[in-house]
C-alpha cells in the first residue's frame, strides 16, 4: 500500500507560491509535506534558486522547478499588473493539481487562477500576522479549499464571524 501511495504522490503537481522574505521562509518550512510530489516554486526573488537546489541535493530530492515573477504590492499598479499576467500564464501553462501559498500577492493571484482551473488550493496566513489576517489572507477565503491561520485567536473557533480561517498549529 505504501508503494502505491508513493507512486500516486509522484504524479501530483504542487505549485508552492510565496513572495520573498518571511513568506518564503514559511513556505520552505513546509517542504517535507510534498517531498514525493512534482514541485514547482514561484517566488519574487531569483536569489532563492541556489538555496532551493542546494536543499534538494542535501535532502536527496529531485530538483524542483523555480519560476520568478515580478515583485509588486498594491501600491505599484503597473508592476502588480505585470505580476498578475505572469502568474496567470504560469498557472495555465503548468496546470498544478494543488496550489499552496503563504502569501502575499503572488500567492493570492495563483490561488484565484488555480481555483478557476479546478486545482485544490491551500492558504496559510503568515505567522507575522499576529493581530489580524493579512490583506491577501482576508481576501482569499473564497478561493481557498483550506484556509489556515497560524494564530489560534484569529481562527474560526475564536471569532464571532463565520469568515475566518481554521487553526491547525503554526509552521516552525
Amino acid at each position: 500500500m505504501g508503494d502505491r501511495l508513493a507512486e500516486r504522490a509522484k504524479n501530483i503537481k504542487i505549485m508552492a507560491v510565496a513572495s520573498g522574505g518571511g513568506h518564503w521562509v514559511q513556505l520552505l518550512r513546509m517542504r517535507p509535506a510534498w517531498d514525493d510530489c512534482q514541485v514547482m516554486y514561484i517566488t519574487t526573488q531569483e536569489g532563492y534558486r541556489s538555496q532551493l537546489m542546494q536543499d534538494a541535493d542535501d535532502r536527496s530530492q529531485a530538483k524542483p522547478e523555480l519560476y520568478v515573477v515580478t515583485d509588486a504590492n498594491r501600491w505599484q499598479k503597473i508592476r502588480l499588473l505585470k505580476q498578475v499576467l505572469e502568474i496567470f500564464y504560469l498557472v495555465v501553462k503548468l496546470r498544478p493539481d494543488v496550489v499552496i501559498s503563504t502569501g502575499a500577492a503572488p500567492g493570492f493571484f495563483a490561488l484565484k487562477f488555480a481555483k478557476l482551473l479546478g486545482a485544490r488550493t491551500i492558504w496559510v496566513d503568515s505567522i507575522a500576522n499576529a493581530e489580524e489576517l493579512s490583506l491577501s489572507g482576508d481576501k482569499v477565503e473564497t478561493s481557498a479549499d483550506l484556509w489556515l491561520t497560524q494564530w489560534e485567536h484569529l481562527s474560526r473557533s475564536n471569532r464571532d464571524t463565520a469568515k475566518a480561517p481554521d487553526f491547525k498549529g503554526s509552521v516552525v
